[in-house]
Parts: C-alpha cells; sequence; structure tokens
C-alpha cells in the first residue's frame, strides 16, 4: 500500500491517530493497525487521479523473491519481418533501411539493433513473397469449390500495359476470400492470343487450371477473342462446367458506366448549368461565404456541402446533382443577391434535373450493390439488373418526351449488352432463399409475359447445371455392379432430382 500512501506527520493530526495520505488524490484514510489496509486498497482501484497503470510496476516483476526488471526477448527474424511488412505497406523504397535517421531512432530503442542493408531488405522481401505464395497455392488447392477470377489489363502514364488478375473462392471453411495472384508487365501486343497465353500459363503456375469456374473482363473485343482461346484450350482438358458455357462473364459495372454514359449525351446542357453554378461558388472565398449565407436564408444545413463531378465518372455527375437538388433554393437565392451568377438553372431546368437524378439513383443503387468486396454479389445482379430494364422501358414508353429520348437510348445499349440475362447470375438469384425461382418466374412475365421463352431457357440449364453438378459427385458404377448398387444409385438420382425441386421451389 505504501507506494500509494504516505503517513500523515503527527503535527498534522488534530485527533492525534495516524493517517495516512494518497499521493495522487490527497484523500486520508485511517493508519492504525487495528483498522488494516482494507480501505487503503480499495481506495487504490477507484481513485479518479489514477488513469494508468504505475510505469514501474508494469516494467518490473517479481521473481525468485527480488525484484529485477524483464526485459523482452528480441526476434532478429520477427524484426526483419515486420521492416519489411512496413516498406511495402506504405510503399517505401528499399533504401528506406539506410536512412540515417531511421538508423539513429532504431539504435535508440534498441543499441544492438542488427543494421540492414537495401539488398538484405530486398532479398527478404523476395523470401516473404515466396512463403506467402506457397500459402495462397495450398488456400487454392484446399478449396472445396471451383475459383472465379477477374482480370483487367490498363496501361499507365509511361505507356507501359500491366494486367492484374484477382482470384475469388471460398476457402475449406467456406468463408470468402479474395487474393490478387498477378500483378506483372504485359508487353505487347495486346491482342487476344497474348492476353490468353498469359493467363493459361498463370492458371498452370498456381495449379487451378481445373478449377476455373468463370472469368470476368470488361467489354473489349480483344477479351472476348481470348475467352474464346482460353474456353477451347480448358474444353480439351475438360477442366470447364457445360462445355465451358458459362465461362465468360461481363463486368457488369463497366456495362453500367457504358449505358450512362450514352444516356448522359442527351442532357449535357442541363448539367453543364449545375457543373458551372458549383464552379461559380467554389471559385474564391468570397463567393463561398455569400452561398454560405444564402443557405442560412434558406433554412439549409451547410454541412452537407456541394460535389463536383469528373465528367469521365457518371457515378459523382450523380452526387453532384443530388447535392445541387439539395441546395436548389440557395441558388435561386445566390441568384437574386449576386449579379455575377448567370448559371443558375432555371425552374424547367431543375425539372429536367430531378426526372434525371431520380433515373440515375436507380443505376447508382445497382453500382453499390455490384461494387462490394465484402459480401457475395452474384445474387444482387438479378433483382438490380431488373429494375433498371423495367425503369428503361416503362420511361422509354411514357409520355415524357425528354426522358422517353434519353432512356431509349440506353435501352438500345442496354439490350446490346443484356438483351438476354445472364443465365448463370439468374441461377445465382434462384438459390437466394429470399428470391428462388417464383422471382425470376414474376420478373420475365413483368417483362416478356406468361411462360416467354427466356424463362424456360433458365429453368432448362439449371436443370442441366444442377444434374452435372450431381453427376460429378456421385460414384462411378461398373458393368458388375449388383442390384443392390443399381438401386442405390436410381435412389440417389430420384433423391437428387427432389432437391432440385425443393431448390428451384
Amino acid at each position: 500500500m505504501w507506494t500509494f500512501f504516505d503517513m500523515v506527520p503527527e503535527s498534522e493530526n488534530n485527533d492525534g491517530k495516524p493517517r495516512a495520505k494518497c499521493k495522487m488524490c490527497g484523500i486520508t484514510y485511517m493508519a492504525a493497525s487495528k483498522y488494516g489496509t482494507g480501505n487503503m486498497k480499495r481506495h487504490i482501484d477507484a481513485c479518479p487521479r489514477r488513469s494508468s497503470r504505475d510505469i514501474g510496476q508494469m516494467m518490473l516483476s517479481q521473481g525468485s523473491g527480488s525484484i529485477s526488471v524483464s526485459i523482452p526477448k528480441f526476434e532478429t527474424e520477427q524484426y526483419r519481418e515486420l521492416l519489411i511488412a512496413a516498406i511495402v505497406k506504405h510503399e517505401l523504397p528499399f533504401r528506406f533501411v539506410e536512412y540515417s535517421g531511421v538508423r539513429s531512432l532504431l539504435q535508440y530503442l534498441r543499441p544492438d539493433v542488427p543494421i540492414i542493408y537495401r539488398n538484405t531488405a530486398k532479398a527478404d522481401l523476395v523470401k516473404i513473397y515466396s512463403q506467402e505464395k506457397r500459402r495462397i497455392k495450398c488456400m487454392l488447392n484446399d478449396s472445396p469449390g471451383r475459383i472465379s477470377l477477374t482480370s483487367n489489363l490498363w496501361t499507365s502514364i509511361t505507356t507501359d500495359g500491366y494486367m492484374c488478375i484477382t482470384a475469388h473462392f471460398l476457402d475449406k471453411n467456406w468463408v470468402l476470400q479474395k487474393r490478387v495472384l498477378n500483378f506483372s508487365f504485359m508487353p505487347p501486343p495486346h491482342n487476344g492470343i497474348s492476353l490468353s497465353e498469359k493467363i493459361y500459363n498463370l492458371l498452370c503456375e498456381w495449379g487451378i487450371q481445373h478449377k476455373i469456374y468463370v472469368l470476368t473482363l470488361d467489354n473489349a473485343s480483344s477479351n472476348d477473342v481470348s475467352v474464346e482461346l482460353l474456353r477451347t484450350q480448358l474444353n480439351i482438358k475438360k477442366a470447364l462446367l457445360c462445355d465451358g458455357e458459362f465461362f465468360h462473364l461481363r463486368c457488369c459495372a463497366h456495362i453500367l458506366n457504358l449505358i450512362v454514359q450514352h444516356g448522359l449525351k442527351e442532357i449535357d446542357f442541363a448539367i453543364q448549368k449545375v457543373r458551372e453554378s458549383i464552379k461559380y461558388v467554389k471559385g474564391s472565398q468570397s463567393r463561398k461565404v455569400k452561398f454560405l449565407d444564402s443557405t442560412k436564408q434558406m433554412s439549409l444545413d451547410s454541412k452537407k456541402g456541394l460535389r463536383q463531378d469528373v465528367p469521365t465518372r457518371w457515378n459523382s455527375t450523380y452526387l453532384m446533382l443530388e447535392s445541387a437538388i439539395f441546395y436548389r433554393r440557395a441558388f435561386s437565392h445566390l441568384e437574386l443577391t449576386d449579379s455575377n451568377f448567370k448559371h443558375c438553372p432555371s425552374i424547367f431546368d431543375w425539372e429536367k434535373i430531378e426526372k434525371i437524378n431520380s433515373l440515375l439513383g436507380v443505376f447508382y443503387e445497382a453500382t453499390c450493390d455490384f461494387s462490394g468486396t465484402k459480401y457475395p454479389t452474384a445474387n444482387l445482379y438479378f433483382p438490380a439488373i431488373f429494375l433498371i430494364y423495367f425503369t428503361l422501358k416503362r420511361h422509354s414508353e411514357g409520355e415524357d418526351d425528354y426522358m422517353k429520348t434519353m432512356c431509349c437510348k440506353m435501352l438500345v445499349k442496354f439490350e446490346k449488352y443484356w438483351s438476354e440475362f445472364n443465365v448463370l447470375l439468374a441461377i445465382a438469384v434462384i438459390l437466394d432463399p429470399r428470391y428462388k425461382l417464383h422471382f425470376v418466374d414474376f420478373s420475365y412475365t413483368k417483362l416478356y409475359g406468361d411462360c416467354s421463352i427466356e424463362y424456360m431457357n433458365v429453368r432448362s440449364k439449371m436443370s442441366s447445371l444442377f444434374m452435372e453438378y450431381s453427376s460429378s459427385s456421385a460414384p462411378t458404377c461398373s458393368t458388375t455392379t449388383s442390384d443392390s448398387t443399381y438401386s442405390r444409385a436410381e435412389s440417389q438420382s430420384s433423391i437428387n432430382k427432389q432437391a432440385f425441386q425443393v431448390i428451384t421451389v
């Protein structure tokens, strides 16, 4: 107790009884031996001035009857791994380990810290890369299901081509995983043959050429050629389901971007007024002050803020229009108080912008759903695309000429890529217990009428895919199989059919 308390001198005690005073808050307790130390012990735990543990007590430990300073064991290997991890995480150069300031800091913390040079850091990084690659390779091989891939190819500002391939799969614990398998230089030419060779060599390097399910790419023409070559090459080895019918999947977010950009060409004039209005407000500090005064006059929340868009990214255009609509009355007030403000949209323009914003909101919600990384997104495709298709058809057949013109152009681009809904992603929504086959039936009825060919196509494709999975997991029967074995096989087939009915219903 006496680490936290001091005895009060007898001259300061009015009653002459021994007392102890807390060193941190100053409260006193009776310190006579007959009272014990229980009160002081309880006070130590609840003292308001004791916000952290005593540093000395944190460093000292009791051992063999004597107090000794505990020093954690220094692991050189762990220190080097942490240093390399910091270089990778923060994109530091290898010469970071040779900076005099960094070395002085490390030697201050521990005088005997080993000195590492850039070549050593490079060798350690290659070693860690090899370890991680072996670990991920084991994860891919242990995965109970198939692996889906996404790939992208682009050119840097130095005109160098790069390719990135990412694997999406369920591990042996049924946890959704995403791992980058390749991020490397892609020399020209960037045609379909070169891309297919690059991807196939990568699959063989990781040993997953027999476990691929689908490959998701954007809509470049070279990608279509590479997919066909890969499908043919993998089908020769019978590595794909249903002869690769579901192998190619187009990037949904990329298609949505093409559709919306095609439609926005019709509304550039209305959007341009909003864009120029926001540029005007953000052009100087005095204009910002005037706009804030207008928001206060209109009783609007100034914390929401205006959003400036990037013309090549339609989702930023949607966010810009949404913020502008919120401050519509502030813009009108600013037009009355500032004679230099000439770009305020008219009432007719605001009506157009509200209609446009409502339409783009459907695409924005779908893009946010498709862009998720912490949850599966295949089951979200069909409801979102159905809503977009239904909205475009409704506006294209409506009486509003402005929306009709815009939506007709968007509908043409939509049907170019999605005239038939992706069957594999329609099957994914059937496997979702919230929707099942009833939702697909309802959606196709709304779009194409009762008993449409599109709906029957989805049902037949799902049946064939289910039977292929069940046949691949069922034991094979030889010609000498007994009658009991045949009866078990027939029973298994009957169970498979019943299971298919349960899944769809």
